[in-house]
């Protein structure tokens, strides 16, 4: 489904996060295949009444192992559907690969999609050679200025790391570093209506200063929440979907692959 022409009508979005894909089609990330339980996630979402979405929107660690086959065997995975797939890395992603590899529509990496009343800012937090998240002031003042040209217009801002604490230990080790710089410059502006992330593997819904922050969980295994350390939970594979409203306001819903 194309963006809807009528600003009036609600757009739905498909989000997806860290699939954690390989070179190999059968390798595993800790006992699970990430290519087999994308295809599950994939048969799900179909099969459900909110298929097709305008779009979907892909927050990182798409690839685990940095390779080039690891991009394209996403790309193959999702590029028949005729669906805009939107595309953000994380830290297990090579940033490069990923922009040859999905650079033609129907992907799109970073940079911003007007989708009726809304403007979804895809940030880029990916730092080399670190887990957690990073957003210098070049890409804090260009955030700065994209959210002043969309002054007029509600915003979902997406990115990979977290700005707000998970109540994990672990997890918030490898969090979004310096995120009251980020959160300042979102403070600056009104139109702001939602963050939404991937990389803690788990859902949460919360209010921070107004703003509904988002996490999706992983489209393979998943992170036990509120843990100290690392530890998986017994969730499914997951995915979540966005319902964005003229008038600013979202529906959303997580939906699990049932086996």
């Amino acid at each position: 489904m194309s963006e809807p022409e009528n600003p009036a009508q609600p757009v739905t979005l498909l989000h997806l996060t860290d699939t954690h894909l390989h070179a190999a089609a059968d390798s595993k990330m800790r006992g699970v295949n990430t290519l087999q339980t994308l295809a599950q996630v994939m048969a799900t979402v179909q099969a459900d009444s909110a298929w097709p979405p305008a779009g979907i929107l892909a927050t990182g660690d798409l690839v685990q192992d940095e390779s080039s086959m690891g991009y394209e065997r996403f790309k193959s995975s999702l590029a028949a559907l005729g669906t805009p797939v939107y595309c953000i890395a994380g830290n297990h992603d090579d940033p490069e690969l990923m922009a040859q590899a999905l650079s033609d529509p129907p992907f799109q990496v970073n940079g911003e999609v007007r989708l009726g009343n809304w403007t979804l800012v895809m940030l880029s937090t990916h730092r080399p050679g670190d887990d957690a998240g990073y957003l210098d002031a070049a890409a804090l003042q260009a955030l700065d200025a994209s959210l002043t040209a969309n002054r007029d217009r509600h915003v979902l801002i997406a990115m990979h790391h977290h700005p707000i604490p998970m109540d994990s230990a672990w997890l918030d080790g490898v969090a979004l570093r310096e995120p009251e710089k980020f959160l300042d410059v979102v403070k600056g502006h009104d139109n702001v209506r939602s963050i939404l992330w991937g990389h803690v593997h788990q859902a949460s819904d919360r209010n921070h200063d107004g703003i509904r922050m988002l996490s999706t969980p992983s489209t393979c295994s998943q992170f036990l929440p509120e843990a100290e350390f690392f530890a998986l939970d017994q969730q499914p594979p997951g995915f979540r979907w966005l319902r964005l409203m003229p008038d600013g306001s979202m529906d959303t819903r997580v939906g699990w692959v049932t086996r």
